[in-house]
């Protein structure tokens, strides 16, 4: 199935759209969202669901690493990767209905087969997962760290234009660079 991406404006009314505490910021525009033609009505609603809980595995890593200030070691990293996985084995039990389970496994995801934690590439990434790669890299780069500063967004929509069609969907890139740069979207404080 192809991804078409579509950015809609709604009323000032409309709930924010995208993902919670993390990635939910990266589209927080009110009355600004991503709309796929593949996922309408419910299934828009099962990926407003997923982005909200898309991070519940990190409560299986420890706060010491996802608050570590320093460099991450290569087991710290490993355990960190595992967080998708994690969300899975929390969510799988629970019938959304839709593939809400899987589009917080997915995540981490690349098409181009770098991501995590199953190494998926191309159209086993589902499309619901392909929006919340772009939005939680876009967020997690103009936000600040533990370990450093926020980048502001011309760092993280560099990287997802230098990657479009490679690492992330060229259309949920697009998108997201006109959300940023064509509707003025900004950060809350």
């Amino acid at each position: 199935m192809h991804l078409r991406v579509l950015l809609v404006q709604d009323s000032p009314d409309d709930v924010e759209f995208m993902p919670g505490a993390c990635a939910k910021r990266a589209f927080e525009a009110r009355g600004q969202r991503f709309e796929t033609a593949a996922a309408p009505g419910e299934a828009l609603d099962a990926l407003r669901l997923a982005a909200l809980i898309h991070d519940v595995g990190k409560i299986a890593v420890p706060g010491e690493i996802l608050s570590k200030p320093g460099r991450l070691s290569e087991v710290e990293f490993d355990l960190i990767k595992q967080h998708p996985a994690a969300g899975f084995d929390i969510l799988a039990a629970i019938d959304f209905g839709l593939p809400v389970a899987e589009m917080v496994l997915q995540h981490h995801e690349r098409l181009d087969g770098s991501g995590y934690p199953q190494g998926l590439a191309g159209k086993d990434v589902l499309p619901e997962a392909r929006i919340l790669a772009v939005a939680d890299v876009v967020e997690a780069m103009s936000s600040h760290r533990p370990y450093r500063a926020a980048l502001g967004m011309e760092a993280p929509l560099a990287e997802v234009r230098a990657h479009a069609g490679e690492k992330y969907d060229a259309d949920v890139v697009a998108s997201c660079v006109r959300l940023v740069e064509e509707q003025g979207f900004a950060f809350t404080p």
